[in-house]
């Protein structure tokens, strides 16, 4: 048996995985043998430019992946090199759940999904209520972007599932006391955490001009460590 603990990650090209609309460009970061979950990770609006590559998507994986735990990420249809075209948040639910399927077939473990923006939103409403989903977690959460409205009256279905939301305390999308009303709703076990300084990618603002996204790995960390057991 191979040593979990000599095990490097690599990242290869998923050819096998569709939705409704088509196949589904992918990507994974595979796992230690001995991984105790698998994680999905989902990409912010493609009419703003949101793709796998994302920046912040990308610091999600890599904690997901200093864990041992192998990471799914994908690009929603009409995006990248996936089939379809974009559907204004209904299809992209079924693309979520398509990527669920293809973890769960592929190594039947129960699964943490993290999505940033666009993709939290789609992927909180596609996995509430799903019995593979043992954590969720949601960054950058928008409220209102673009002309767009989302909302969360949906959260009381994750009831048992840990949270976890995080957000800068500027960011331009989602003010913090509508945020704040908006999660009121979402049931314990949850955390909220705001980055300071931080606006809506987890860059800086004109005072506080360096990047965020350390900060934001941090508590994606800690929710890992302190709420699944698990140690890098």
């Amino acid at each position: 048996m191979a040593d979990p603990t000599s095990f490097r990650s690599h990242v290869q090209t998923i050819e096998d995985l569709r939705g409704p609309a088509g196949r589904l460009e992918a990507i994974l970061n595979t796992g230690r043998p001995d991984a105790l979950y698998a994680a999905l990770v989902a990409h912010p609006h493609p009419l703003g430019g949101g793709t796998l590559h994302n920046k912040v998507v990308y610091h999600v994986a890599k904690v997901f992946s200093s864990f041992g735990l192998p990471v799914l990420r994908f690009n929603f249809r009409g995006t990248g090199l996936s089939e379809g075209t974009h559907d204004d948040g209904r299809g992209e639910v079924d693309d979520l759940r398509a990527a669920l399927d293809w973890l769960d077939l592929n190594y039947r473990l129960p699964i943490l999904f993290a999505g940033f923006s666009f993709g939290a939103n789609v992927g909180l409403r596609a996995c509430c209520g799903d019995a593979r989903v043992r954590g969720l977690a949601g960054l950058g959460l928008p409220v209102r972007a673009e002309g767009r409205e989302y909302h969360y009256d949906f959260l009381p279905a994750c009831s048992a599932v840990p949270k976890l939301f995080i957000s800068g305390d500027h960011d331009q999308f989602s003010p913090r006391n509508i945020l704040e009303a908006e999660l009121a709703s979402a049931s314990n076990p949850r955390r909220i955490v705001w980055i300071e300084d931080a606006d809506h990618f987890f860059a800086g603002i004109p005072a506080s001009p360096a990047s965020k996204l350390d900060r934001m790995s941090a508590a994606l960390r800690a929710w890992m460590e302190e709420d699944f057991g698990l140690q890098a």
